[in-house]
């Protein structure tokens, strides 16, 4: 239980999707201030159901019949099939959120087909594969709420013309991703 944990904690902080590997920067840069969080509850949740159907699919499909290597050809449909049925549930659930124009923006996020990859890559188990898919899940939502207020403060400044735009964005990304360097010492392995 304690490695599921830790492993939770180190993919959302320390090895995060976003500034850790360049997985999902797209809808990262992409996103509008007003769907901040439905972008995060979708991608989160699409991260969790393909991560965990992914392992599921390779290790009771592809690795009885032999086939891992078209795992690819199977973790590449499976993102893209389930992205209309989860927003169309979680525009049920969560009806006060905003979840339109978000399918081209999971379409390309490469984080989720990151982490089903990095499932079957570590092979830890079911658990960590859960652990791993939500931690990275909230890892992202994290970056996108913290990347939102950065974009808003400069918005808000006044930043010299050639720094105007996507210099400045990928600038405060680059800042955000040292600041998490500093949780690199808080997880000792």
């Amino acid at each position: 239980m304690t490695e599921v944990l830790v492993t939770l904690i180190s993919t959302a902080l320390l090895n995060n999707l976003v500034l850790h590997w360049p997985l999902g920067v797209d809808p990262l840069l992409a996103s509008e201030r007003r769907q901040v969080h439905a972008l995060g509850i979708a991608t989160t949740s699409l991260m969790l159901i393909v991560g965990l159907l992914g392992y599921a699919f390779y290790h009771w499909l592809l690795i009885p019949l032999e086939m891992t290597s078209l795992r690819l050809f199977v973790f590449l449909p499976l993102s893209v099939l389930l992205i209309s049925p989860l927003l169309t549930v979680l525009s049920r659930v969560f009806s006060a959120l905003s979840l339109e124009g978000l399918w081209p923006l999971l379409l390309g996020n490469a984080g989720v087909l990151g982490v089903a990859l990095l499932n079957v890559q570590d092979d830890k188990g079911l658990f960590h594969a859960a652990a791993l898919s939500l931690g990275a899940g909230l890892g992202f939502w994290l970056v996108l709420s913290l990347f939102q207020d950065l974009r808003q403060r400069t918005l808000d400044n006044d930043v010299p013309l050639p720094f105007r735009g996507l210099p400045i964005d990928l600038i405060g990304a680059g800042l955000i991703a040292v600041a998490f360097l500093g949780f690199s010492g808080l997880i000792k392995t």
